[in-house]
C-alpha cells in the first residue's frame, strides 16, 4: 500500500469511527486514547517518511520552498524568461535542506503523542477538523525547530548561493522586500519546513474528517469494536 494511502487509511480508521465508538459501553476512554495515539504515531511517521523522500518537498507545490515575498515574485518572472538557473539551485538546495531535516521530528512527534492525556484525546476525536494537527504543533512546534536548524544550516552552508542570499536578503529586508524573519536562509527554510510537515497532516486529516469511508484496518476493529 502507498505511504499516502496508508495514512489515510489510518486516520480513517480513527476518524470515522470515533463518534460511534465513543458512544459504546464496552470502550472506556483510556481505550479511545490509546486508540488515537497509535493512529496518529503511526501517521506521523509516515508524513515524515513521504516529506523526507527525495522530492518530498521538491514535487508537492503544497509544501515546495521557494524564495519569499517580493524575492519569489521577481524569481518566478525570472525563470520565464530564461535566467532562473542559479535561482533554482537555490530553491532546490533549500527543498533538499528541508528533506534532510525532517526525520529529526518523528521520535519528538511520538513524544508528544504519548504524553496526550484521555482529556486532549476527547477534545480531538470532537473537536476541529485539524485539532489533532494542532494538538502535536502546539506542544512540539519549538522543539523540532530546534532539532531542524543546525541540519538546514549545515545543508544550506554546502551552497555558496546561501550565503549571497543571506547578504542580499539582509538589505532587502530594510526596503520591505523581505520580511525580517526570512532574511536568514536556514531560519526561513527551517520555518517553511516546520509549516510544510504540519500543514501535510492537517490536510489529511481535515481530508479524512469531511470524508469518512467505512473502516477496515485491524487497528480500528481492536480499538473501537463494532460499530
Amino acid at each position: 500500500m502507498p505511504r499516502s494511502t496508508l495514512f489515510a487509511a489510518l486516520f480513517t480508521a480513527l476518524l470515522s469511527t470515533s463518534v460511534s465508538a465513543l458512544s459504546l459501553s464496552e470502550l472506556t476512554q483510556q481505550d479511545a486514547s490509546a486508540g488515537l495515539k497509535d493512529a496518529l504515531t503511526q501517521g506521523a511517521e509516515v508524513a515524515v517518511q513521504e516529506l523526507s523522500a527525495p522530492g518530498g518537498f521538491s514535487n508537492n507545490p503544497d509544501v515546495r520552498i521557494e524564495l519569499p515575498g517580493n524575492l519569489g515574485k521577481a524569481s518566478r518572472t525570472m525563470k520565464m524568461m530564461g535566467m532562473g538557473s542559479q535561482i533554482t539551485q537555490l530553491e532546490d538546495s533549500m527543498n533538499k535542506a528541508a528533506e534532510a531535516a525532517v526525520p529529526q521530528a518523528q521520535s519528538l512527534l511520538v513524544g508528544a503523542i504519548s504524553k496526550m492525556s484521555v482529556q486532549d484525546a476527547k477534545s480531538i476525536l470532537t473537536g476541529p477538523a485539524d485539532s489533532a494537527t494542532r494538538y502535536l504543533e502546539t506542544s512540539s512546534r519549538d522543539q523540532i525547530r530546534a532539532l531542524f536548524l543546525p541540519v538546514v544550516k549545515d545543508a544550506t552552508d554546502q551552497v555558496g548561493l546561501a550565503q549571497q542570499y543571506n547578504a542580499f536578503a539582509s538589505q532587502a529586508s530594510n526596503f520591505g522586500v523581505v520580511d525580517a524573519k526570512d532574511a536568514n536562509i536556514e531560519g526561513y527554510v527551517t520555518e517553511r519546513t516546520l509549516d510544510g510537515l504540519f500543514e501535510m497532516m492537517a490536510e489529511q486529516e481535515a481530508e479524512i474528517r469531511n470524508n469518512p469511508t467505512e473502516a477496515a484496518t485491524s487497528l480500528a476493529k481492536k480499538v473501537f469494536g463494532s460499530l
